[in-house]
């Protein structure tokens, strides 16, 4: 399929540049209307900081769409509609959950509903061409809301550190265009490079020490997009394998939230309660400073995303050397994280 690899950098560059010109615009206005995340036990922050930073994000998203509307017929869908009034609804569950810190059950009802509304507009993970799987097409709709909810709290779980949450999605959002572009989705590409750059756009001012945080507001934005372009784009080959690829693509905001709910279980923890336990608080508590943490998850994060990219293209051999080189390094961290352990008690 041809692209037009034009429209691509137009969006990422209009998204970069809005977003970089509203972020101090969103700061005032963070603090005018009371969305203020002050120092708490598990937090890392020891001073107030503006949130609902991710309103930049958001902006530099919707208007770089809106600039390219007419050149994408996509956009001009009921699937995209349905795209743009669930992520209307998730950015306004998050400016309300920054400022009054709503509880767990009604931000998950309202994610369901996101949801809902984005699987009945056109977005479904089809499985009745994976093998075996012809057994789960009437669940098809379930499966693909699943991953919708779990990609968006997901995400808002690694965002813990300034800026781990929009770099770890800048990395997925640059895969899953490169992945998108080869599974032929010209809508999906559009939407994983406007991410992108609304989020590095938005990253200057969120990298330690941050200026901002993009709050509720932005990481579940962020989950939602990343999740609705993977099941538009990646899901669009319908192979079993594109599950794997998109899984590794997100590996980090994914597994840090399984091992978040299995170490919850564990402990007899309410699954939706937070605590200090996610890989970005282990490599502090470990001795690591917050931008060795951040540096080092984005290490991770490209060498999960670089295999998906190398997997999707069929080169076997690369992915072998790149997946070996991803072991020792996880083994690396480990032992360094046990021996400062060790020198600490």
């Amino acid at each position: 399929m041809y692209h037009n690899w034009l429209l691509y950098l137009a969006a990422f560059a209009t998204a970069f540049a809005i977003s970089l010109f509203t972020t101090p615009f969103v700061k005032s206005f963070a603090y005018k209307i009371g969305a203020i995340d002050y120092p708490k036990s598990r937090g890392l922050n020891k001073e107030p900081m503006p949130l609902i930073g991710g309103l930049a994000i958001v902006c530099g998203f919707i208007c770089s769409i809106i600039v390219l509307s007419p050149f994408v017929a996509d956009f001009h869908t009921k699937r995209f509609a349905g795209f743009l009034i669930g992520g209307v609804l998730i950015v306004i569950l998050g400016i309300f959950d920054d400022i009054y810190e709503l509880g767990p059950k009604i931000k998950f009802l309202v994610q369901i509903l996101v949801a809902f509304i984005a699987v009945k507009s056109g977005t479904k993970i089809d499985v009745i061409m994976w093998p075996m799987w012809q057994y789960f097409k009437p669940f098809s709709s379930i499966i693909t809301m699943l991953w919708i909810i779990g990609l968006i709290n997901a995400v808002n779980l690694i965002d813990g550190v300034d800026g781990l949450a929009a770099g770890v999605t800048s990395i997925a959002a640059i895969c899953l265009m490169f992945l998108c572009a080869i599974s032929g989705s010209e809508l999906a590409v559009v939407l994983a490079a406007t991410l992108a750059g609304a989020c590095l756009g938005f990253l200057p001012r969120n990298f330690s020490p941050a200026e901002i945080y993009m709050g509720d507001t932005g990481s579940t934005f962020l989950g939602y997009v990343l999740a609705v372009s993977s099941c538009i784009g990646v899901y669009k080959s319908y192979a079993l394998l594109s599950i794997v690829i998109a899984i590794l693509a997100m590996a980090l905001p994914i597994l840090d939230t399984v091992f978040a709910f299995i170490r919850r279980l564990i402990n007899h923890k309410p699954i939706m309660m937070a605590d200090r336990g996610h890989l970005h608080h282990r490599l502090i508590d470990s001795g690591y400073t917050h931008k060795q943490a951040v540096m080092i998850l984005y290490g991770l994060s490209f060498f999960s995303a670089l295999i998906a990219v190398l997997i999707a293209i069929q080169d076997y051999r690369a992915t072998i050397i790149v997946f070996i080189s991803f072991l020792i390094l996880i083994l690396m961290l480990f032992v360094y994280s046990s021996r400062t352990s060790k020198n600490n008690q």
